[in-house]
């Protein structure tokens, strides 16, 4: 913990996981309670083409990842919508395309070719100052409209249909969810990597869905788990010399199995009584 003090990469690194952390128990929340995981799944993997066209470029790989990710959010939600073709298969190709598209810019690179594994797989000690102003920024944006929306959202996620018949526009949250997801996986991906995101972007919340049925206090018990799980992958990270995104996501997925083993086990111990 001290070190922490002594290494600003470290300070990056700590910053990094709290801003993560908010994103994952707010939209991570919302994500599972509309069922919507593979859809975030395909926009993240999108992403990977805004990456590879940022270094071809010359500019900020993570602001290619944010157009990229939100392009992929609105191709979603209109096939979702409006498209005659399943979802699931559009989800798929955006995924491919992403990753392909990602794979084909770095390989029109001029000279050696960048090192991805950070973008892959994740690696939260080398994030940057500029990786932290951005992180920040999205993270403020996603926060501040969720809790400016919160009403709609709880009447959204409860019945789309009855929110719709009481005049609710529900093509515009569902949009707008889209493209939160799409910012907030562009957040994850300097912490968790576009492969594992989506266990990071889903894991705390599912914790929290299985302590309480309240929507606000599930965000309030994700963010804190999503807090732990990250401090403890990065100082399992740092102590052990291995990727901080699989540390996180290994932690995280256990953490839920252990919860989801005690809630089996509360569950029939509380059925077992009312008999």
């Amino acid at each position: 913990m001290l070190a922490i003090f002594e290494y600003q990469f470290l300070q990056y690194a700590v910053i990094a996981a709290l801003l993560a952390s908010i994103v994952c128990g707010v939209i991570g929340t919302i994500i599972i309670e509309k069922k919507i995981i593979m859809m975030s799944g395909g926009i993240a993997h999108t992403a990977y083409g805004g990456v590879g066209l940022g270094y071809l470029l010359g500019f900020t790989p993570m602001i290619g990842a944010v157009i990229f990710a939100v392009l992929a959010a609105f191709g979603v939600g209109a096939v979702k919508r409006h498209g005659k073709v399943h979802t699931d298969i559009v989800i798929a190709m955006l995924w491919s395309l992403g990753m392909a598209l990602g794979i084909a810019f770095i390989g029109m690179m001029p000279g050696y070719a960048p090192d991805m594994t950070s973008y892959l797989f994740g690696n939260i000690l080398s994030v940057t100052k500029a990786d932290i102003i951005l992180m920040f920024v999205l993270t403020c944006i996603v926060v501040f409209i969720v809790a400016m929306l919160f009403n709609d959202w709880k009447s959204y996620l409860f019945d789309e249909q009855f929110a719709y018949l009481n005049g609710m526009k529900t093509v515009f949250l569902e949009y707008l969810l889209l493209v939160l997801v799409a910012l907030s996986v562009v957040v994850l991906i300097r912490v968790a990597g576009i492969i594992l995101v989506l266990a990071l972007l889903t894991a705390p919340a599912a914790c929290s869905a299985l302590l309480s049925k309240n929507l606000k206090v599930r965000m309030i018990f994700a963010v804190i788990f999503g807090i732990v799980f990250c401090i403890a992958g990065l100082a399992l990270s740092y102590a052990a010399n291995i990727s901080s995104g699989a540390c996180i996501v290994i932690i995280s997925v256990a953490a839920y199995a252990v919860i989801y083993l005690w809630y089996i086990l509360h569950s029939r111990a509380n059925k077992a009584e009312a008999q």
